[in-house]
């Protein structure tokens, strides 16, 4: 299959197991689950009532105070530990690499096939300054969330869009699952689309 090449005549062919594959929402879903998954930290840490801090003297006599207790530790006090407490824990989920790259592949299929995904010769800023890439931007359609993939983002690139709250800037190496489906639009120079498609072919 062949993609259009935006402000240009000429058209970059490209494979059609990459661009062109049926979406698949069960495994897209389970893969940018377990990617956030995998950036949790799970370090949420509650004390159960051995490990809190305090006597576990009887608070008061067995009878004629009320309801029957022992140590002031227990759930049921203020200050007490927790029922069931939380402890650190890894959150990651497993996806093997073929299915990761499958999800990927269905992405940006689905991109294509919304036009979604813009596809130009080159895309660059000259020094680190953002109202020049607002700019630039002005020039696509890009929505309000775009994301901008080079095969190897420039400094002045990465810099100028760091003060732009929606607009976000990735590499080949850096592109992940949860990028691609939180843009509106994706902007990738044909240098990113070749060398996604060597990845992923």
């Amino acid at each position: 299959m062949e993609l259009t090449i935006t402000n240009s005549n000429e058209k970059l062919s490209v494979s059609d197991d990459v661009f062109g594959r049926d979406f698949s929402q069960d495994l897209v879903h389970q893969v940018v689950v377990a990617y956030r998954n995998a950036g949790r930290s799970g370090t949420k840490a509650q004390k159960t009532r051995s490990e809190v801090n305090g006597t576990t003297k009887k608070s008061k006599k067995q009878k004629g105070g009320g309801a029957r207790h022992g140590a002031l530790t227990a759930p049921i006090f203020v200050g007490g530990g927790v029922t069931f407490a939380a402890k650190p824990r890894s959150f990651a989920q497993k996806v093997n690499r073929k299915m990761y790259r499958a999800a990927m592949s269905a992405i940006l299929s689905e991109l294509n096939r919304q036009g979604r995904l813009k596809v130009v010769d080159a895309f660059d800023v000259e020094a680190t300054r953002t109202s020049a890439l607002v700019t630039k931007l002005k020039d696509f359609d890009l929505g309000k969330r775009p994301l901008i993939v080079t095969e190897e983002a420039s400094e002045h690139l990465y810099l100028s869009a760091r003060n732009l709250p929606y607009v976000q800037v990735r590499d080949v190496q850096g592109l992940d699952p949860v990028a691609l489906v939180g843009a509106d639009t994706v902007l990738i120079t044909t240098d990113a689309v070749k060398k996604i498609e060597e990845w992923l072919a």
